[in-house]
């Protein structure tokens, strides 16, 4: 395995927070020159990288350190009275595995969901560039799950799969069907994946207490949490 201490890092200039509105943010990433493969990509996250597209990228701001990498043990996961609801609502849809939403169905919705759900975020407005570059395949690890209810796309879930579990990399849905709790039930579904395959973590990437956007990933328990490079459980 190569050596973490080895891989050259870039850093952004300071920038305005996208979470927390009075801090500055920067960022550092891995060289995009380096070679990255599964095992490497896994080692990163165990040190709390996520992947954006062909970056892997982590936190690195000068006077916050509020980001906190997030994972949920799946072996020890047992579902709450609300998300066993939530599961047994979505049992009509089929999930199946892609490898390419390179189609306009699949860019419909995603552009449908940012325009309602995200209007304003740095993700405003949706285009076809932004979505091929961020929702990119990497690596050989990049899975599509694919929702469907009678033929009808409703969400998708990207995931990559690492030695040491799965990364919920982004999940875009039918804003139209809030009673299901589509991202939830893709979270759920990432969980139950990630446990038949024997594998040990779900990445959730980056919870931050006073961020009112990034609550819902406290409601997966147990949640282990990257503090000074140790993982620790969540009170």
């Amino acid at each position: 395995m190569t050596d973490l201490a080895n891989i050259r890092l870039f850093a952004t200039h300071p920038h305005g927070c996208s979470y927390l509105p009075d801090e500055e943010a920067t960022t550092v990433f891995v060289d995009p020159n380096f070679k990255v493969d599964a095992s490497l990509y896994s080692a990163l996250s165990e040190n709390g990288f996520r992947r954006s597209g062909k970056h892997l990228y982590r936190p690195h701001c000068q006077h916050c350190n509020a980001c906190l990498a997030a994972r949920v043990p799946v072996k020890e996961f047992i579902k709450d009275r609300k998300q066993r609801r939530c599961w047994n609502r979505n049992a009509d849809l089929l999930v199946s595995s892609s490898l390419d939403i390179d189609t306009p169905e699949h860019y419909a919705l995603y552009a449908n969901y940012i325009e309602q759900r995200h209007s304003d975020g740095d993700m405003y407005p949706p285009s076809r560039e932004q979505y091929t570059g961020f929702l990119t395949r990497e690596w050989g690890v990049t899975e599509y799950l694919e929702f469907r209810h009678q033929g009808r796309l409703l969400a998708v879930a990207v995931c990559d799969r690492m030695d040491n579990g799965y990364s919920a990399v982004y999940t875009f849905f039918d804003p139209q069907e809030e009673r299901r709790s589509l991202g939830a039930f893709a979270i759920l579904w990432q969980i139950e994946l990630a446990k038949s395959l024997n594998l040990d973590s779900l990445y959730l990437g980056y919870w931050i207490k006073k961020c009112d956007k990034m609550n819902y990933k406290t409601q997966y328990r147990p949640l282990e949490l990257l503090v000074d490079k140790r993982w620790v459980r969540l009170n």
